[in-house]
């Protein structure tokens, strides 16, 4: 709702706002000598040129008014529509990014946290492993420090980036998630040599044991005090991270023990902003493909709620997209655009060139950094990087 500003230039929002986010703005503002309206407005201005963010929890939200551009309101509506999200929830996202970029000049500076991309479908056969290594290669070629760790058994990710799996019985990430090492996990690390990425990707194979990894885990949780299964990655992970800027696991296709250490490691840490670290979910434009969300979805809220941390959906990626499949394939396109939350980040259509790359064994970005595909990857790394 909105109404003249006395001298014309502005029209009064009235609108609601959780709380404790409210009272966090305008504590912000008086803080950094800035008026609540000019806030607000550079907020929401901001949000509307950026892709949707995760959704903010406005539980309890109360009466918030203040005056904002003539027109802007009408502006940020329509983009509240257009993602569908209500306008409680756009006005709260915004106001939740301008915080977290504008911190409390008193504040110290917040810790430094690792990035980190589960990127996860219970479903096989929909990119996995093309989105993890695409993305990771992005973000390399950009300067960011990768690590990209091959959690699916199968290895298909070390396979095509010509990484050796580490056989059965050897050090490895499976022997450090279960506390059967105390050897140095950054000696398993490979960087792929190519001057593109200037030994900024990384790679942490896959191993054969890792088919036994749920049921290792599960009795080490049971016999091991103080051992806990959600955190075995993390803790394997630890002490090697911060050598990197982003984290990127390429799960197996499965809902186990196993994702659900992942998508653990994936949860937003203290003092971290929403959206830095999350699940990126690849599907493709089939109904299979929206029932394997289901149940992976299924899996991330029974954690949140179990475990009591908070998973963003960082967006999904619509890979193999071929519209000469006929209706099936464009309605289920549109199916997943109308989400609106989580985003589609991307649409990667079924060309030749991802193929061509695996089977040299070359990083896509570096065979083909000009094709349509590669073209994707970097679109997907930007849409998350906020």
């Amino acid at each position: 709702m909105a109404s003249p500003y006395p001298q014309g230039d502005r029209e009064k929002v009235a609108s609601k706002l959780p709380v404790a986010l409210r009272q966090e703005v305008k504590i912000r503002a008086a803080e950094l000598a800035v008026d609540i309206q000019d806030v607000v407005t550079a907020a929401v201005t901001d949000w509307r040129a950026l892709p949707p963010l995760p959704t903010v929890d406005t539980t309890g939200a109360e009466s918030f008014s203040t005056w904002l551009p003539t027109g802007l309101y009408a502006d940020f509506k329509e983009t509240c529509t257009d993602r569908g999200v209500s306008y409680i929830q756009g006005l709260a996202q915004s106001v939740r990014r301008w915080l977290d970029n504008n911190p409390s000049p008193g504040a110290a500076p917040p810790p430094r946290v690792v990035r980190r991309i589960i990127v996860c479908n219970q479903k096989g056969g929909v990119g996995k492993t093309a989105v993890s290594a695409g993305i990771a290669q992005a973000w390399a070629e950009e300067g960011m420090r990768v690590l990209l760790v091959d959690y699916d058994p199968q290895g298909h990710l070390s396979q095509q980036l010509g990484v050796p799996q580490i056989p059965p019985g050897h050090d490895s990430l499976v022997s450090h998630m279960c506390g059967e090492s105390t050897a140095d996990l950054t000696d398993l690390i490979t960087a792929i040599e190519d001057e593109r990425f200037g030994k900024r990707l990384n790679v942490l194979p896959s191993c054969f044991d890792g088919f036994l990894l749920d049921a290792k885990v599960a009795i080490k949780d049971v016999a091991a005090r103080g051992f806990h299964k959600e955190h075995a990655l993390e803790r394997a992970l630890e002490g090697i991270e911060n050598d990197f800027d982003i984290v990127i696991i390429d799960c197996p296709p499965s809902l186990g023990i196993a994702m659900d250490a992942a998508l653990y490691y994936a949860r937003r840490r203290p003092g971290e902003p929403i959206g830095n670290s999350g699940v990126i979910i690849p599907v493709l434009a089939e109904d299979s493909s929206a029932t394997a969300y289901g149940m992976l979805a299924g899996q991330i809220d029974d954690l949140v709620v179990d475990l009591r941390v908070d998973i963003d959906y960082l967006g999904l990626v619509v890979n193999l997209y071929d519209s000469r499949r006929g209706v099936i394939a464009t309605t289920s396109l549109q199916q997943w655009e109308s989400l609106g939350d989580p985003p589609v980040l991307a649409v990667i259509n079924d060309l030749k060139e991802q193929r061509e790359a695996v089977r040299r064994q070359q990083p896509l970005l570096a065979y083909a950094p000009d094709s349509e595909q590669a073209e994707a990857m970097r679109k997907i790394a930007r849409g998350v990087a906020r």
